[in-house]
């Protein structure tokens, strides 16, 4: 109980500053878990859809890929789609790369999607906690000007460490705040070299399969 009364007069003690502050918290912590979620599902998606399609591309069921990855919903799924469309018709490795890598710019700004919110929140409840310790010292010293010399130390006092309660909690804030984005983003870059490889994993089995066909049609004729 009594952690809980500190707490309670911390937040009263901050004054009308420790609102804004509150509702950046709230609207960071709700992006971050929303990320959280949304990304560790895609990588799981991926994971899944790779482990089941890399078999069958290696024995060149092509056919049977195209329909997992038509009717999938994974990132990765989409990427291999978007090559083995293309692959219907004749080109090139650079063709099939192109055409994959659009699949790649689709998807990537789904994942990096309000990440940077919460650098740009961790920065902002910074300043705001700044602010509002700035405007409780304006109004410690304005106060102390009125009152007799024997009050002034007690009360300048009191006043400073009212108006640093703001700064306190923003950094309280703002530290976790950017070790999330951290965390986001590193999350974020493992799904992207992920699909990378795939991609080049994806190339490169068609570029041998395709090579033993036509040494297979070479030796038949």
């Amino acid at each position: 109980m009594n952690t809980l009364n500190l707490a309670i007069k911390f937040f009263q003690d901050c004054g009308f500053f420790i609102y804004p502050s509150l509702l950046i918290m709230a609207l960071g912590v709700t992006i971050a878990i929303e990320r959280f979620i949304f990304l560790t599902k895609a990588r799981t998606q991926n994971r899944t859809i790779w482990a089941k399609v890399l078999p069958m591309l290696q024995k060149g069921q092509f056919k049977e890929v195209q329909n997992i990855t038509g009717a999938s919903d994974a990132a990765i799924g989409k990427i291999v789609n978007n090559g083995l469309l293309r692959m219907q018709s004749p080109g090139r490795r650079e063709d099939y790369d192109a055409a994959m890598e659009e699949g790649m710019m689709e998807i990537v700004p789904r994942l990096e999607k309000r990440t940077h919110y919460i650098a740009t929140f961790a920065n902002v409840i910074t300043l705001v906690g700044l602010l509002g310790t700035i405007i409780g010292l304006i109004k410690g010293f304005t106060a102390v000007s009125q009152v007799n010399p024997a009050e002034k130390a007690e009360m300048l006092s009191a006043s400073i460490s009212i108006a640093m309660n703001n700064t306190a909690f923003a950094l309280m804030v703002a530290i976790p705040f950017l070790l999330i984005h951290a965390f986001l983003q590193a999350m974020t870059a493992e799904i992207v070299d992920g699909l990378e490889a795939a991609k080049i994993s994806f190339l490169n089995l068609v570029q041998r399969l395709r090579g033993e066909q036509a040494a297979h049609s070479g030796s038949g004729h």
